[in-house]
């Protein structure tokens, strides 16, 4: 599988055998995912209602849920704060040269 991505060019978000972190992240939303909306707001009578409600969901998540590791602060906030941040010393690092 993976000689096959290589030969596509494609690089693969898969690292090596036993090794559990590369899908830790997008496992642990899927299950905030599942048990925030897919169970708690079930049972879903079409695609286009669980269609809708996901992306609500993930607008809800992105820029309104308040997210503890992130300073209880939306994810998107906490990516602007890092980005401002690295910016700012970016910026600052190149001035010093």
């Amino acid at each position: 599988f993976t000689e096959r991505l290589v030969d596509a060019g494609i690089d693969a978000s898969i690292g090596a055998t036993g090794n559990s972190y590369d899908n830790a992240l997008a496992e642990s939303i899927n299950g905030l995912y599942k048990t925030e909306l897919i169970k708690a707001q079930g049972p879903w009578r079409t695609v286009d209602q669980v269609e809708v409600a996901t992306l609500e969901w993930v607008d809800w998540f992105n820029h309104r849920r308040l997210y503890e590791h992130c300073g209880d602060l939306p994810p998107t906030e906490y990516e602007a704060l890092y980005y401002r941040d690295h910016r700012t010393q970016s910026v600052a690092e190149f001035s010093n040269s």
